[in-house]
């Protein structure tokens, strides 16, 4: 039993920020139960890419839009993506936002309806590795969770788990307890996960 992972991270700090750090954890749990996993990896920190603008619309209009069309192809393919997210001035990174921007496609992720829009990508699950260096989370003050919700909700993405790492600037105490705790978050949604996965491939199989 395989299965296809996307690992999306977007942390200008790259490898060292809490966010890809528990992104890298994960895919560390999935492999111990899926060790043939294919792992698809998007670090958007490094590997920006070009801001959504006309030109790029333009080029969806044309069927031009190669890389578009590669991210959207690699978000189909995937049973379980797992974004890493930290936060940003109350907000989402602004390179993740340019990811959202990419795979948004009428169409193709979606569908405007006479009931309104439909998401097109459906079965598939989504890790969300939340890092903040404050405690937002359930207050007013967390944008991030409500947008995150409704994007992937719009295109098709609801079976959405958050696990957050707050308090991360609020001492050492608080850093390392927080990061215990996502840790075990982590392998708590992971062996939920793998339970659904063999339960839907066995309904598949009858």
């Amino acid at each position: 039993m395989s299965i296809n992972v996307l690992n999306i991270t977007s942390s200008i700090f790259g490898e060292s920020g809490v966010s890809s750090q528990l992104n890298d954890y994960t895919i560390e749990q999935i492999k111990t139960q899926f060790p043939d996993a294919n792992i698809v990896n998007r670090d958007l920190a490094k590997d920006e890419l070009p801001h959504f603008n006309a030109q790029t619309v333009a080029a969806v209009s044309n069927n031009e839009a190669d890389l578009a069309d590669t991210l959207i192809d690699e978000l189909k393919a995937a049973d379980l993506v797992l974004l890493g997210v930290p936060m940003y001035n109350f907000g989402v990174p602004s390179q993740l936002k340019t990811w959202f921007d990419h795979v948004a496609r009428a169409g193709t992720t979606f569908k405007y309806t006479e009931n309104g829009p439909i998401g097109l990508l459906q079965n598939r699950k989504v890790i969300i590795n939340a890092s903040r260096g404050g405690i937002y989370k359930d207050s007013g003050a967390d944008t991030q969770t409500p947008y995150l919700q409704n994007f992937l909700g719009f295109i098709g993405l609801k079976d959405v788990d958050f696990i957050y790492a707050e308090g991360l600037n609020l001492g050492e105490d608080s850093r390392e307890q927080s990061l215990s705790q996502a840790k075990s978050e982590v392998e708590s949604t992971v062996a939920q996960f793998v339970k659904q996965h063999a339960k839907a491939e066995a309904e598949e199989a009858i």
